[in-house]
């Protein structure tokens, strides 16, 4: 998902898509320990899914503040 389609999301919905993703992270980090994760590279797209979600959430939150 790209940071402007994260962007047009409201605020409840961020976290929901947080909430979300880390949910899959958890999944696929089980996954891995028991050897059936066929893309490895997955875990690192959704870990920076969840930073990039997080780094929105953050600056909408300083927009507010001093907007």
């Amino acid at each position: 998902m790209k940071a402007s389609e994260i962007r047009e999301l409201s605020s409840e919905e961020k976290l929901r898509k947080t909430n979300d993703l880390k949910e899959e992270l958890f999944n696929l980090r089980f996954q891995h320990e028991i050897g059936q994760l066929e893309n490895p590279q997955k875990m690192k797209q959704i870990k920076r899914e969840i930073a990039r979600v997080k780094t929105i959430i953050k600056e909408s939150e300083l927009n507010q503040e001093t907007g």
